[in-house]
């Protein structure tokens, strides 16, 4: 295996590992709706990553400094998207279904939703970027990207699994309450923490 490509699968993992708001997103939708679904939001956010490590690999320094001027703006318009989630979650535990409501949420809408929300995080770039200039640009190319996208990808779909199949332990009215509720107060939490300082 190239070493570009087992450099990008760990840095892929580095950034998909931690537990974030788009990893609660991924597990709620598949805990709430189906496998099919969460996986679709899953590798939504690995594109993302891939998005971000192609950025890095083209032009890592550059983009770095053009993003790091409007990095609060971007971090509040992540806060505002995760609050109104967190909000829309916690408002349909406690709606009676209708057949509004009942129209499932598809693969398709999955994917973009949490695709537009990852993107909305620069600090992913700067970490591939320090990445790939820290290697002093070596390391980078397409490989990279792809080991990027597997790793960020193969994690994206644990948790897509791991959401869908406690879904299937907690499918009764109480179970959806309660795991609509915890992922709108975890949602939440991770938003108000993207405006507090580091």
């Amino acid at each position: 295996m190239s070493a570009s490509f087992l450099a990008g699968v760990t840095a892929g993992y580095g950034v998909a590992l931690p537990m974030g708001a788009i990893g609660v997103l991924i597990a709620g939708l598949s805990a709430r709706t189906s496998l099919r679904v969460g996986a679709a939001a899953g590798l939504g956010a690995a594109t993302a990553d891939g998005v971000f490590a192609a950025i890095a690999v083209a032009g890592g320094a550059a983009v770095a400094g053009v993003i790091a001027p409007i990095t609060v703006p971007l971090r509040w318009a992540a806060a505002v998207v995760l609050l109104g989630i967190a909000v829309m979650t916690a408002r349909a535990a406690f709606r009676k279904p209708t057949a509004v409501d009942q129209r499932p949420a598809t693969p398709g809408r999955a994917y973009l939703g949490v695709l537009g929300l990852t993107l909305l995080n620069p600090a992913t770039v700067v970490y591939f970027a320090a990445l790939v200039l820290g290697r002093g640009g070596e390391g980078g190319g397409p490989l990279f990207v792809a080991g990027v996208f597997l790793a960020s990808a193969s994690w994206q779909l644990v948790i897509a699994g791991g959401g869908s199949l406690v879904g299937r332990w907690l499918t009764g009215p109480r179970g959806r309450l309660l795991t609509a509720l915890l992922s709108s107060l975890v949602i939440a939490y991770l938003a108000v923490r993207l405006l507090l300082p580091s």
